[in-house]
């Protein structure tokens, strides 16, 4: 069981180490009350942790409790966490460089039967169309390069 300080000096660490995360994901990954963490949030942004020799000493008690940050506990993982700054789905499109059938099939899939011009058969053909318009550009990527 790690104790208050381990669970403060991790948390920090990663949320100095990881380039997007949430408050409420690192209370969660943490067992840290959501207050607590915003305030460790708000103290990173004014620069209060800055010693690099207790973000290093923090950095591999992270890495040697829980191992890969790519491992998910089926909870939550890092890659859902949303950027800083994203107000739009072009946020997120541009965020992890969708190419533009990507992007219509996201686009598609967050307004699925929503607006009155496009009901939800619209939007699944909408959706399957740029899927096999992505999958030949795939296919022809995959010839080209054998």
């Amino acid at each position: 069981m790690k104790t208050k300080k381990q669970k403060r000096e991790a948390a920090i660490s990663y949320m100095q180490d990881v380039k997007y995360y949430s408050i409420s994901a690192v209370a969660k990954r943490f067992n840290i009350p959501y207050n607590t963490v915003w305030t460790y949030d708000k103290n990173l942004k004014s620069g209060k942790y800055s010693s690099s020799k207790t973000v290093k000493r923090a950095l591999r008690l992270v890495r040697a409790v829980e191992g890969s940050q790519n491992v998910s506990d089926g909870s939550s993982a890092d890659y859902y966490v949303l950027p800083k700054g994203a107000n739009e789905l072009q946020d997120l499109i541009s965020h992890k460089n969708m190419n533009a059938q990507i992007g219509e099939i996201f686009r598609s899939c967050y307004r699925y039967g929503q607006p009155s011009h496009s009901d939800m058969l619209r939007d699944a053909k909408k959706i399957k169309f740029y899927a096999e318009a992505e999958i030949k550009r795939l296919e022809k990527l995959n010839e080209s390069k054998d």
